[in-house]
């Protein structure tokens, strides 16, 4: 391998150009020491101690309590207490209802309902989908950070059933680990940042156990039209959807390693969110890997960040390395085939994120222009100023590099003049609070918006020409 090549999980050291680099005006200079998948990113202890409380014991207790309840599919009994949809939901509304009194309130939680018609089924019944919702307001109650699984369940792939499967609401669907093992996840994040942060940090964290995922992402689709309608920002929206399986069908097995899904465009609000967590998750938990897949979901799959990322919201899915066919959507997904101290370590990646994410500033809004005065060959970087930004970072890398390379800090001010070929590669802005925590990272160029002419990609403030194409494409 040349050794200027890159490792597919870990970008190989390159160190950042120093203080010699002439930077026009600009007074910052290139961090110098080698950089890696952690991008600069910094540990937080407050947030360290409270990802090593995640327990692997509170999963599992409440993952059997799911599992009881026999069936959770969406279209199941709302009323009795010991079986069916109903007696799940209410289940949960109790768990983080107890949490939020032991933190004195700090968390607000609801029934978020919504009837819905199901769609594929002969007679388009209309179905009350209930999602059970623990908000734990930040500073900046416009903003939210949205940490998601799903607790119903269904025996989907039951041949015997025919094409309407996914509809049998009435025989045993236990979903230990699609999704009670995401849900179970979802509730101990809850239990833990609501002790160890019961003031909120400075974006406001929804944590969700969505219903009607296996019908067609019924529950997560109201949510995110909801959050949109009310003017909410969506800053991520994370779901944890089979998380706990660590043996394969052909006997292989994998307790170290998890999935992140980042959708495309490689400069989009999804991608810059898997490079991120990929950051963060090594930062805090470094003997569990991340395998990030840069695409929106495994093959024809999909899960319940889709409305969001649909949306035009950074959404990321984490999901087991290994999947098991034969239990999936099957009278088989039982509790005995959940490997909780998996989920634990799923649950310790996803605090990590979550936690840097919610602690930090908004990220700001990044433009990118030639500069004429070095012939063509720099770019001048401008930005919008951050409120509760102290100062600014520019990344820089390579078109092919998974991650970013270069760290230049911006001590004062909102533009900086790249001192890389820009056409070669992709750079991003962001904003760093007093305390070190770094905001998402915003790409210039952005992503392309859909543009026929250069009248059109004036008016939209974006001069970049080769965002133009023709209507349609």
């Amino acid at each position: 391998m040349p050794k200027s090549a890159l490792s597919p999980l870990r970008v190989a050291t390159i160190v950042a150009f120093c203080a010699s680099i002439p930077l026009g005006s600009q007074q910052s200079t290139a961090i110098s020491a080698p950089a890696d998948v952690t991008m600069g990113l910094k540990r937080d202890p407050a947030l360290a101690a409270a990802i090593a409380e995640i327990s692997a014991a509170q999963i599992r207790a409440t993952d059997s309590v799911l599992v009881s309840f026999g069936t959770r599919h969406t279209m199941s009994d709302t009323t009795s207490n010991a079986r069916g949809i109903g007696a799940a939901r209410r289940y949960l509304f109790n768990k983080l209802t107890g949490y939020s009194k032991a933190c004195g309130g700090c968390l607000r939680v609801e029934y978020d309902p919504a009837l819905m018609e199901m769609r594929g089924h002969p007679q388009r019944p209309m179905v009350n989908v209930v999602n059970v919702i623990a908000w734990l307001p930040g500073r900046d109650t416009s903003r939210v950070v949205v940490m998601g699984g799903h607790h119903d369940s269904c025996i989907c792939s039951r041949s015997d059933l025919g094409p309407l499967a996914r509809f049998e609401a009435t025989q045993d669907a236990p979903g230990a680990d699609d999704d009670g093992s995401g849900t179970s996840a979802v509730v101990e994040l809850a239990r833990v940042f609501s002790k160890h942060f019961p003031k909120g940090l400075e974006t406001s964290i929804i944590f969700v156990a969505y219903s009607g995922e296996e019908e067609g992402l019924y529950g997560s689709t109201h949510l995110a039209q909801r959050l949109h309608g009310a003017g909410y920002k969506v800053v991520a929206a994370f779901t944890d959807d089979i998380v706990g399986n660590v043996v394969a069908e052909d006997g292989a097995v994998d307790s170290t390693t998890v999935r992140i899904f980042g959708a495309e465009p490689d400069n989009g609000p999804s991608r810059e969110l898997a490079r991120y967590a990929w950051a963060t998750g090594t930062i805090y938990n470094p003997s569990f890997h991340i395998l990030p897949v840069f695409r929106l979901d495994r093959i024809s799959r999909g899960g319940d960040h889709s409305p969001y990322v649909s949306l035009g919201d950074a959404g990321l899915r984490f999901t087991e390395r290994l999947e098991n066919y034969k239990r999936q959507h099957l009278p088989t997904d039982d509790f005995a085939h959940v490997n909780f101290g998996y989920v634990a370590n799923v649950a310790r990646t996803n605090a990590s994120v979550v936690g840097s994410l919610a602690a930090a500033p908004a990220p700001p809004v990044a433009l990118a222009r030639r500069d004429q005065a070095s012939g063509g060959s720099k770019w001048s970087l401008t930005w919008n100023s951050v409120p509760s930004a102290a100062s600014y970072e520019v990344l820089f890398r390579r078109t092919y590099s998974p991650t970013y390379e270069k760290v230049y800090p911006v001590a004062t001010g909102t533009s900086f003049l790249l001192p890389d070929q820009l056409d070669d590669g992709w750079a991003a802005v962001r904003a760093v609070s007093a305390d070190g925590h770094r905001s998402l990272a915003s790409t210039v160029p952005p992503p392309c918006p859909t543009l026929a002419t250069r009248a059109d990609s004036v008016a939209a403030g974006d001069l970049i020409r080769n965002c133009i194409r023709a209507p349609g494409r």
